[in-house]
């Protein structure tokens, strides 16, 4: 009498066992692929350089001072626009090194606009660092980094220093998905991305 009923406990936990979805458990290694393979996270980061006239904020900003300790890049003052003022504003050229360097990167529609986007990093996922679960929804902590793309990413992006989100999913008839778009169940990964602060 208790083989058989043994046996149909056991014939009905596989049945729930196949019957669930691999997506229905928000696990570490779900999340980490959900976020890692979403378009949001894979989207390159792009660098937008501007030559010719700049304010003096461009002109001093990290990324540009950057540029002017590698030599891609000098300036000379000028008369700023009204657009631009207040003063000093910046004439601001390629240097030949410059050129060589941004050469293969820019479009090649590009190349004699004043304003030009090159992709410099792309995300990495370093680890899930925690999954706070209430009912059907969840928010997903973890880290990540940037990984340069080119020589012009190395130099603006350090592939050492990690940033930490978090990102929101929810529980659908088909098991768990991050959030996406304007929602009113907690912060998309874009969002999320957007506001990422360095992880200590």
């Amino acid at each position: 009498m208790r083989k058989p009923f043994i046996l149909v406990l056991g014939s009905v936990a596989l049945l729930l066992l196949l019957s669930c979805s691999p997506r229905d458990f928000l696990t570490r290694r779900l999340a980490a692929d959900l976020i890692a393979g979403s378009e949001a996270f894979r989207v390159p980061q792009q660098f937008q350089l501007r030559t010719g006239v700049v304010s003096n904020n461009d002109y001093l900003s990290p990324e540009y001072l950057m540029l002017q300790h590698r030599g891609w890049i000098s300036a000379t003052k000028v008369a700023c626009t009204a657009s631009l003022a207040p003063p000093p504003c910046w004439e601001l050229t390629l240097t030949p090194s410059g050129v060589d360097t941004f050469q293969s990167l820019i479009a090649p529609g590009d190349s004699e606009k004043q304003s030009f986007s090159i992709p410099a990093a792309s995300r990495e996922l370093v680890a899930i660092t925690g999954i706070a679960k209430q009912g059907n929804v969840a928010d997903v902590e973890f880290t990540w980094r940037w990984i340069p793309l080119n020589e012009v990413g190395a130099t603006i992006y350090h592939a050492d220093l990690r940033y930490r989100s978090i990102a929101s999913f929810r529980c659908y008839d088909d098991g768990w998905r991050l959030v996406r778009g304007d929602s009113l169940h907690g912060q998309p990964l874009d969002e999320a991305l957007k506001n990422a602060e360095p992880a200590q």
